[in-house]
């Protein structure tokens, strides 16, 4: 690995690190260039600035959680297992990735966002959808738009990779059991057609 690569790898890392803990406003290009370990004139060699640095950043993360829902898709099971995959891959990767899942996952930047940005967040965001849609044709998701039966379910899930991100619960926490859980409930179709 070249010595640019490396300075690219270290100004990723401290940037990431810093904007989910100090957010965007408050983190300085001095102050990536210091954790980097590297001179504040290295960020301008490798990104237009603090803004595209974010947007890299953000495109990362999206590609990621787009992944892990295109892999719950891909598994030949209902909606409600879909979905419990997805959620528990979003929590594992918390574990693994804090700075990750809470840039993508809790942290609002839509003002910030290039158009390359927003289109990896719409993709997932689709992808989810996609899987609400499978439940509401099979009757497992209760009536109504599955755009705000995937926001429902995603902000539910949300407290969970909140909690591990933040180290406050393990994965193994009962809370995480409970958050996914919770998340089905509050958009499963609870009626009984013919009952």
């Amino acid at each position: 690995m070249s010595q640019a690569d490396l300075t690219h790898q270290r100004l990723v890392r401290a940037a990431l690190e810093l904007f989910t803990t100090q957010g965007y406003h408050g983190t300085t290009t001095p102050l990536i260039a210091k954790k980097a370990g590297v001179a504040e004139g290295s960020i301008y060699r490798h990104f237009d600035g603090k803004q595209h640095l974010l947007n890299e950043l953000y495109r990362g993360a999206a590609r990621w959680a787009g992944k892990l829902v295109k892999e719950a898709d891909g598994l030949r099971v209902g909606p409600r297992e879909k979905l419990a995959e997805l959620a528990r891959a979003l929590v594992q990767g918390a574990a693994r990735e804090p700075a990750v899942a809470r840039l993508f996952l809790l942290q609002r930047h839509d003002a910030l966002l290039d158009d390359e940005s927003r289109k990896a967040a719409r993709d997932f965001r689709l992808g989810l959808e996609s899987l609400i849609a499978q439940g509401k044709a099979d009757g497992t998701v209760k009536p109504g738009a599955a755009e705000v039966w995937a926001a429902v379910w995603l902000s539910v899930v949300s407290l969970a990779v909140d909690r591990v991100s933040a180290q406050e619960w393990p994965e193994t926490h009962a809370g995480v059991a409970l958050a996914l859980d919770g998340a089905w409930d509050a958009i499963a179709e609870t009626r009984r057609l013919g009952a």
